[in-house]
Formats: structure tokens, C-alpha cells, sequence
């Protein structure tokens, strides 16, 4: 009985050395988590540049290893080229593009590539080490296992995505593009939420009202997130370049084209007039819903912490709202697209840090 009674008290001690550890070690976890969600953002930046610059198509393979190495000689360029010279593409829209042009579309798609590699390696080496040496708790172990299969299947929807492009298309589906960016999205707000929620009990946001603002701020992320999917529609079938002006569409609010397809689905998904349209009903929506939370917030007595949080958003909003809306105008220029995709994942991050300080004290209080 003694030795029964020893034994379990052995166990609770390195139980209990084991999550001391593993707590000392959350800053340290953290921050590596913070670094992914950082990498995950460029990630999407330079995705936008291989949209923008028509470059997606230009790998026609899909070699997880060997793909790592670029072409290394004129003989394997040449090759490159003419697997790229069979897709209809090449045919319809780039015919007669020399050998350099061709280089400087591969190096956005190969670069593109290259990151998604570095970032799988980047969480997957210190995630094994993390583990192994007993610096992360119990509870993290499964969104740790959760985040490592959105990363996999998130380089498997690419390939799917690119694939679409390859026989009959000269552009890769919209559905697909839009897949990829969503799912994306989520793994960037998975990595933010859960190293926003692995801190100590002193270092949370304190909001003694935020069950009063926390479903506001859900309704909220969500419609960013819808927001995201119809902004990829917008840029998987070049919605942008038609109805240049706002805020009339055609000289009015609601246009006389919209949903006139075949059906509700095709118009939703393919019609260019309803895509741009739908994109900006979101916005307006989003702006809405921000007001509202900004303006409950603001009075709010016992807001606690949630202020500059919320005037944070509000703030990238309104600057993501200007940008679009200049984006539209002058009918889509790169820098300008780029900037508004860039500005699109920062309010994501900022109503994701936002979200996880109200959910954890609505939970406390």
C-alpha cells in the first residue's frame, strides 16, 4: 500500500514538474506561434503577387520535394518553358513570350512555393521539439496537431487550385482561388487565436462587460471572413475591371444586372456585375456592424481595456474601405490591389486579437 502511495506520488510530482515547465515555456511557444501567423501574412501578400502578376500557371507540376530545386542550367529552363507552352494559357494569352518573360512569372510562383515549404518546416521542426522536450501544456497538444493538418491540406487545395487552370482554362477557378484564400484566412486566425489564448491569467485584456460585445464581435469576424471569400471572387474573375466608379454601379446603388443569370448560384459565383456588387453590400455591412460595436463599446462604463482595441479596428477598416474603394476607381492597379488584400488579413488579425480578449472575459466574468 505504501509503495502503491509513493508511486502515485511520484507521478503527480512530474505531472506536475511537467506542466511547470510547459507554463514557463508559453512565451517562448507564443512567440513562435505569432512568427507563423507573420509568415502566413506574407504568405497571402505574395500569393496576391502571383495573382496580380498572372504568374500561378506558370509551374505546371506539383513536386512537393523536388520542386525545391529551381531550373539550374539553360537546359532545364528551356524544359520549364515548354511544359508551360502546352497549357492553354501560354495559347491564348502569353503566345510568343520569350524565354526571360517567362523566368520572371516563374520566380513569383516558385517564390510563392518556396514560402508555403519554409513555413511547413517552420512549424513543424519546433513543434517537434516543443512536444519532445515537454514545453507545451496538454491542452495545446491537439490545436497544435489541428494547425499542422490545415497547413497540409492547405498545400494540396493550391495544387487543386492550379490544376484547374492547366487543360481548359486560361486562369484558375474562382471557387478554387477562393478555397485557397478562405482556408488561408482560417489557419491565420487559428494561429492568432490560439497564441492569443495561450497566455497567463494576468496578461488578458481585462473587459468585465464583454459578454455584452462578444457575439457583436463573432457577427463581425464572420463578415470579414465572407468578406474575404467575395473579395477572392472579385479577383478570380476580374469583377474589378468593369463599373469603375462609386458609389453608383452603372448610375445607381443596385444595378439593373445583377442576378440575372441563369440562376441564383451562377449569378452569385460567375456573374461579374452580381460579384462586384455582393462585395460591396459586404462592406457596407462590415462597416455597420464595426460602427455598432465601436459606438457600444465607446459607452460602455466598464469597457476595462477594450477602447484603443476597438478604435484599432474601426481604424483599419475605414483605411481598408478608402483603399478599395481607390482600388476600384482607378481600375485595379497593382499596388493598390496588393495593399487592399495586405489590408484585408491586418483587420482579420485585429478582430481576431479583439475577439479572443472578449470570448476569455466573458469566460472570467
Amino acid at each position: 500500500m505504501a509503495k502503491n502511495e509513493a508511486a502515485l506520488e511520484s507521478a503527480i510530482y512530474y505531472v506536475e514538474q511537467g506542466e511547470d515547465k510547459a507554463n514557463r515555456s508559453r512565451p517562448m511557444v507564443r512567440f513562435w506561434l505569432y512568427s507563423i501567423a507573420f509568415l502566413v501574412f506574407l504568405m497571402v501578400v505574395v500569393g496576391g503577387i502571383t495573382r496580380l502578376t498572372d504568374s500561378g500557371l506558370s509551374i505546371t507540376e506539383w513536386k512537393p520535394i523536388h520542386g525545391a530545386i529551381p531550373p539550374l542550367s539553360v537546359e532545364e529552363w528551356q524544359e520549364e518553358f515548354v511544359k508551360y507552352q502546352q497549357i492553354p494559357e501560354y495559347e491564348r494569352v502569353n503566345k510568343g513570350m520569350t524565354l526571360e518573360e517567362f523566368k520572371t512569372i516563374f520566380w513569383w510562383e516558385w517564390g510563392h512555393r518556396q514560402l508555403g515549404r519554409f513555413i511547413g518546416i517552420a512549424f513543424f521542426v519546433p513543434m517537434l521539439y516543443f512536444w519532445l522536450s515537454g514545453r507545451v501544456t496538454s491542452s495545446l497538444k491537439p490545436r497544435l496537431l489541428v494547425l499542422l493538418g490545415l497547413g497540409g491540406l492547405q498545400g494540396a487545395v493550391g495544387w487543386w487550385m492550379v490544376a484547374s487552370g492547366l487543360v481548359e482554362r486560361v486562369d484558375v477557378s474562382q471557387y478554387r482561388l477562393a478555397t485557397h484564400l478562405i482556408l488561408a484566412s482560417i489557419i491565420f486566425f487559428a494561429l492568432l487565436w490560439v497564441a492569443r489564448g495561450y497566455r497567463t491569467g494576468q496578461k488578458i485584456r481585462e473587459c468585465v462587460s464583454a459578454d455584452r460585445h462578444v457575439w457583436l464581435m463573432g457577427l463581425l469576424t464572420l463578415c470579414i471572413f465572407v468578406q474575404i471569400f467575395l473579395g477572392a471572387l472579385v479577383a478570380g474573375t476580374h469583377a474589378g475591371l468593369i463599373f469603375n466608379t462609386w458609389p453608383l454601379m452603372d448610375g445607381g446603388i443596385i444595378p439593373e444586372q445583377i442576378y440575372d443569370g441563369s440562376s441564383v448560384w451562377h449569378s452569385i459565383f460567375e456573374d461579374h456585375a452580381t460579384i462586384q456588387f455582393n462585395h460591396r453590400m459586404m462592406a457596407y455591412l462590415v462597416v455597420a456592424i464595426c460602427f455598432l460595436l465601436w459606438f457600444r463599446i465607446r459607452r460602455d462604463p466598464f469597457k476595462g481595456d477594450m477602447a484603443f482595441p476597438a478604435n484599432l479596428l474601426a481604424g483599419l477598416i475605414g483605411f481598408q474601405v478608402v483603399i478599395g474603394i481607390a482600388t476600384l476607381l482607378f481600375a485595379v492597379p497593382f499596388s493598390l490591389a496588393l495593399l487592399h488584400q495586405a489590408g484585408a488579413m491586418l483587420v482579420l488579425a485585429a478582430a481576431t486579437l479583439m475577439m479572443r480578449d472578449l470570448y476569455d472575459n466573458a469566460r472570467k466574468y
